[in-house]
């Protein structure tokens, strides 16, 4: 979703507006970008987008643990690991 310039919200007109601008954000899929000095600095979505984006981010870290499992499982039949004395003897541990 890509942002229009009426979803740039300074931060001044932010607290004046806050309840109008959490009732656009609930109503449907609008985010507002929060700005302070002209720099962004906050955004308000809604909390059932928040949900999502959050569902999201740990489906992508499971999706990066299994690649990660995978890996090792490959390298551990590839041969390509170290016993536990060969790290010790290779960085003096």
């Amino acid at each position: 979703m890509s942002l229009s310039p009426r979803d740039v919200v300074p931060l001044t007109k932010a607290r004046a507006q806050l309840t109008e601008l959490c009732d656009e954000v609930s109503a449907g899929p609008v985010e507002k970008l929060i700005t302070k000095n002209g720099e962004s600095c906050a955004a308000l979505i809604g909390a059932d987008r928040l949900e999502y984006y959050h569902r999201l981010e740990r489906e992508r870290i499971h999706l990066l643990l299994l690649h990660e499992a995978t890996q090792g499982i490959a390298d551990v039949e590839a041969g390509r690991t170290l016993t536990v004395r060969q790290v010790r003897a290779r960085y003096g541990r």
